[in-house]
């Protein structure tokens, strides 16, 4: 734990000494140009193997407005009632007995008003078809009630076999006024930060942080062990803006960034881009959407990246 600390105070100093040889810090940006917020996603999709009576070996999607997408229950039992082209589905996910649900991965889980012990629930059923028997697993990425427990927030996956375990699976996805949260990454081979791996990070696994104006932005990942941390300043007198990709030299008054994980960090080069970026009256930013490509230390091997946060 202190060592992971003292590294992580190390590779924050470098950082820092690496915009202030290019005179960045302490730029008087102001606040953000208003940025077109993004749009939450209420759409649910579907992929049925051949031979699952539930989807029929179809495969679908639903988005609304087109479709009608609505959701009852709380953040312990809730079902999504999707309406559109014809079809009339439902997926039921459910917490274990006297539990909530949170983000996180539900297996073994069984018919969910039939449920026993601790099993998690789950019953997708569509134009009159339903299973006896439930077999599978869901995924929270994302899920938040109001004061009423109503639930304004939802973003899950599932994977379903009716009647046996072997059965032709129904999978498929969920989402009600969900925003993207996630973070992934590959690296080339050679390349330090990475260390030639590509993961994906998604909130049933991970936590997300992200701070700082549109002079300086941070945004921080917590999850499969892994530790992340993405620094991006504007250049010079200028502030980030969405829909702008900039060289990341970190000298001579141009962009920097810094992508590090896990005690691993270098002097970075590169570029990225913007994609997204909502700020909130005060000039914090609050929703993120970027694309990087870094190299350590003039060298060519690349570690490429894609971030969201609530956009």
């Amino acid at each position: 734990m202190h060592a992971q600390n003292g590294g992580r105070r190390a590779i924050r100093a470098l950082f820092t000494g690496l915009l202030a040889s290019a005179g960045l810090i302490g730029a008087l940006i102001t606040p953000a140009q208003a940025a077109t917020a993004p749009v939450a996603a209420t759409s649910y999709r579907f992929a049925s193997a051949a031979g699952d009576y539930i989807g029929q070996g179809r495969t679908a999607s639903y988005s609304a407005p087109a479709a009608g997408v609505t959701v009852m229950g709380t953040g312990a039992d809730l079902t999504v009632r999707v309406v559109g082209g014809g079809d009339d589905w439902r997926v039921e996910l459910a917490a274990p007995q006297g539990d909530t649900l949170r983000p996180g991965v539900y297996r073994g889980a069984e018919r969910a008003p039939f449920r026993t012990g601790r099993s998690p629930g789950l019953d997708v059923g569509g134009d009159g078809r339903g299973c006896n028997e439930v077999y599978g697993q869901f995924t929270v990425n994302q899920i938040a009630t109001d004061a009423s427990g109503a639930v304004t927030l939802l973003d899950a996956s599932f994977t379903q076999n009716c009647e046996q375990a072997s059965a032709p699976a129904l999978t498929g996805t969920v989402k009600y006024h969900a925003f993207p949260l996630s973070y992934s990454y590959s690296s080339d081979e050679g390349e330090w930060i990475g260390g030639g791996k590509s993961t994906s990070y998604t909130g049933s696994t991970s936590t997300f942080t992200l701070s700082g104006s549109t002079s300086r932005l941070q945004y921080g990942v917590s999850g499969k062990r892994d530790y992340w941390t993405a620094l991006f300043d504007a250049p010079s007198g200028q502030q980030l803006t969405a829909g702008t990709t900039y060289q990341a030299t970190g000298v001579n008054g141009d962009a920097a960034m810094m992508i590090f994980g896990d005690g691993r960090a270098c002097t970075a080069t590169g570029t990225f881009t913007i994609s997204k970026l909502v700020t909130d009256t005060a000039g914090n930013v609050t929703a993120l959407a970027a694309t990087f490509v870094q190299h350590c230390d003039g060298g060519t091997p690349a570690l490429r990246g894609t971030i969201h946060y609530n956009a």
